[in-house]
């Protein structure tokens, strides 16, 4: 999903990079009500665990390989805000110092990476918690279906800005059809880490999950209704 330098035009480029600049500077801001003495310093493991992953591939076929974006899976542990600057930060560490996305795209990738997978793989883990039975165990697999979703989602947003401002010489149909149909398999592999990653602090320690904690709250109140009932 990185995007290379001239893959886009430069008023595209520009574009994302202008979205991307308002949009971190939003994060930036809701993030000071995400951040706690919990969050603050599993931001930074949230962090460092998306960096180490992103540079893993693995298979998909065809000599197609895929790795974690980690926008679902950042947004479910420390909330959508600081979510987004994690893989921010991320994605601006490995442009200047691996060269894995052009500089020129960097904008590009902030937004299809950091941004879409953030916001639709946080909605879609949101919405489901809200109908899934309120217990810790859902949180799991409820981000394990966000964190799918927001990989397609993101090609798919790719796609329109290819639309826009696309320089390669490939159709839009031909473009698409890719993007679409490897990254909803890359999605696979991107919700099964997502479910592993999430289960396995869920069973450790579920306070130190942020989607969760609304999931707990509800449990602790249920609980003490019952008691003062009693």
């Amino acid at each position: 999903m990185h995007v290379p330098d001239g893959f886009l035009d430069a008023p595209t480029s520009i574009a994302t990079g202008a979205v991307a600049f308002v949009a971190v500077g939003v994060a930036l801001r809701g993030a000071r009500r995400e951040l706690d003495d919990k969050t603050a310093p599993l931001a930074g493991l949230v962090a460092a665990f998306v960096f180490a992953t992103q540079m893993i591939n693995f298979p998909v076929g065809a000599g197609t390989s895929g790795h974690l974006m980690g926008g679902a899976l950042a947004a479910v542990l420390v909330g959508p805000w600081t979510g987004v600057l994690c893989v921010s930060v991320v994605l601006i560490v490995q442009s200047l110092l691996f060269a894995d996305g052009g500089i020129t795209a960097l904008g590009t990738n902030i937004l299809l990476i950091a941004v879409a997978t953030v916001v639709v793989g946080w909605f879609v883990t949101r919405v489901l918690l809200k109908v899934l039975p309120k217990r810790v165990g859902m949180v799991a697999p409820a981000a394990a279906v966000g964190a799918f979703v927001s990989v397609p989602a993101a090609a798919l947003v790719f796609t329109g800005l290819y639309a826009v401002g696309g320089t390669a010489d490939i159709s839009l149909t031909t473009l698409a059809t890719a993007m679409l149909g490897w990254h909803t398999v890359i999605g696979l592999g991107e919700a099964a880490i997502t479910f592993l990653a999430v289960g396995a602090i869920l069973s450790v320690r579920p306070d130190l999950v942020y989607a969760a904690r609304g999931v707990i709250s509800e449990r602790d109140l249920v609980i003490k209704t019952k008691e003062a009932v009693a």
